[in-house]
């Protein structure tokens, strides 16, 4: 019988691996200082139109621009985490589901056993079972 079961991707940092995510991270905190600027463009815009109460406008735009700049303080917070770690540290990337195979006789405390892939500078190089 096979089974769907959640494996851990773990990324070993190096200073290539260092770099991508500083440049992810950058991106990204980017793309959310736009969109914050576009939000805070479109509620002027929709506060002149006048066609919703300035109440409601204010709560939905401001709760948008709020939440990203929670996000974009979350990355700083990667930033920084990212600059104190030692190279060779792992980092949990995602999760993936695989279908594993279990049959009769096969030991369950086993199949239960956390799995974790290791993955450095995009290679793998180990698989782990605990």
């Amino acid at each position: 019988m096979k089974v769907l079961q959640t494996v851990v991707v773990k990324q070993v940092l190096t200073e290539t691996s260092k770099e991508r995510l500083l440049n992810k991270y950058g991106t990204k905190k980017q793309q959310l200082q736009k969109e914050s600027e576009q939000l805070k463009f479109e509620w002027k815009k929709q506060e002149k139109s006048k066609k919703l109460p300035p109440e409601i406008l204010k709560r939905q735009f401001e709760n948008e621009i709020r939440l990203r700049g929670e996000k974009i303080k979350l990355l700083e917070f990667h930033i920084e985490q990212l600059h104190i770690l030692p190279l060779g540290s792992e980092l949990k990337e995602s999760e993936l589901q695989a279908l594993v195979e279990i049959n009769e006789g096969d030991l369950w405390d086993d199949f239960l056993a956390e799995k974790t892939v290791v993955v450095k500078d995009g290679v793998v190089v180990e698989i782990r079972e605990r």
